[in-house]
């Protein structure tokens, strides 16, 4: 997964999820495979990272690729995309107004979807807690 927004007409943006086809020692070679250009073929540089501190009297410089191997992401992170699969992993209930529905909405199809929700004593269970906040529809009406 991308870490950093390189050039969004290419594709690359904060989260774009890929196929890494060919590694180098600075560059790295990879296939899209979500958004509007799934498919192509694009070119991940490493870059410069700077760390400035007034404190100090030296200036910290890392080179590294802006990406992360990716097995899950968050709820926040998968907003916008459309999954033919998602595994949700409920350990504690979502803590935001909205955040279940965002999940849940993520997938194509109900049979793309599996979810494993513990309690508090660590057994499985069918429920959780859709946090809804009733005053955002009182102030609606």
């Amino acid at each position: 997964m991308l870490l950093r927004n390189l050039n969004q007409a290419a594709g690359l943006c904060n989260g774009t999820r890929m196929i890494i086809t060919d590694l180098g020692d600075r560059l790295i070679e990879a296939q899209i495979i979500t958004g509007p250009n799934i498919g192509e073929t694009v070119y991940i540089p490493k870059i410069m990272l700077c760390t400035k501190n007034k404190r100090w009297t030296f200036t910290l410089e890392r080179r590294q690729f802006p990406i992360r191997v990716c097995y899950a992401m968050t709820i926040n992170k998968s907003q916008g995309q459309t999954l033919s699969a998602v595994g949700l992993y409920l350990r504690n209930p979502v803590f935001s107004h909205g955040q279940l529905y965002i999940a849940l909405s993520r997938v194509t199809s109900r049979s793309g979807l599996k979810i494993l929700i513990e309690d508090d004593k660590q057994n499985f269970t069918r429920w959780t807690r859709n946090i809804v906040y009733h005053e955002i529809f009182a102030a609606l009406q």
